[in-house]
């Protein structure tokens, strides 16, 4: 049985998803430092100056490799706020994309990366006080939810901290549940 004919645009299309998916897949693992243009075409096999034509210079092809849209919240009440962020982190526990993981892993290393995780994340506290019902500090309780699940992901997902680690997210998530609650609800 012989295999239909692809498009030139359908293999470039291909072509460039299997780069993407090398690259994400190299970020992840080693950071934007340790990652090259050739032992992401080798992994993509295809050539280096083809990884080059596609997407620029590695800096390109990491923007685009992380590229990602953040999960904003949405709800409107301290009770709905605090499920909406804690369903976000019992995802994240559960294994982040690796475009995720290539940027926290390299956003300590790479001063671009960390302006694009900067950026994100203050997005999300943006919206994070957006939602926020009438509190103190609306601004700063967003930074400060939006800071601890972070914290709570990377010593989950990059450290392997044992304790994290071994945890059932519900588990996680159930015991984080009064604090993000305090910071969500209102000052009554």
């Amino acid at each position: 049985m012989s295999m239909p004919h692809r498009s030139r645009a359908e293999r470039r299309r291909a072509t460039e998803a299997r780069i993407l998916a090398s690259a994400r897949r190299l970020f992840a693992e080693k950071g934007y430092e340790r990652t090259t243009i050739r032992a992401v075409a080798s992994a993509a096999g295809v050539d280096p100056a083809l990884v080059m034509q596609y997407f620029g210079a590695k800096r390109d092809l990491f923007t685009r490799a992380v590229q990602a849209v953040p999960e904003l919240p949405t709800a409107s009440d301290a009770d709905a706020l605090t499920d909406q962020l804690l369903t976000t982190l019992g995802l994240k526990l559960g294994g982040l994309p690796e475009g995720v993981l290539a940027m926290m892993r390299s956003m300590l290393t790479d001063p671009a990366a960390a302006d694009q995780v900067r950026d994100a994340l203050t997005r999300q506290i943006e919206a994070v006080t957006a939602a926020m019902p009438a509190a103190e500090d609306p601004e700063l309780r967003a930074a400060l939810l939006v800071s601890a699940l972070l914290g709570i992901t990377i010593g989950h997902q990059l450290l392997g901290l044992p304790p994290l680690r071994g945890a059932e997210a519900d588990r996680i998530v159930g015991i984080i549940r009064p604090a993000v609650k305090s910071l969500t609800a209102s000052a009554d």
